[in-house]
């Protein structure tokens, strides 16, 4: 289900934004829609610092990497079989 949302910006923001929307071929709806849900997830991510000790030292070790799920399940596939 989709509800409305209105908001008012300055019209120098709402110019700038408009233009970003239209460079990405998206719409302003759909680019606040997705930042609202980066948001909303990052409240929902456990905080670092509620995880034990060797988990939080590897904690986003891996962040930038290329490795996938794919990656990951080949591997356990040559390591097990």
């Amino acid at each position: 289900m989709k509800a409305n949302l209105t908001i008012r910006l300055d019209s120098s923001v709402f110019n700038s934004a408009k233009r970003i929307a239209k460079k990405r071929g998206t719409t302003m709806s759909l680019m606040a829609s997705a930042y609202i849900q980066d948001l909303t997830e990052e409240e929902q991510e456990v905080n670092k610092e509620d995880l034990p000790p060797i988990t939080r030292s590897l904690s986003g070790s891996l962040a930038g990497s290329d490795l996938s799920v794919k990656d990951y399940k080949l591997y356990l596939e040559r390591k097990y079989l």
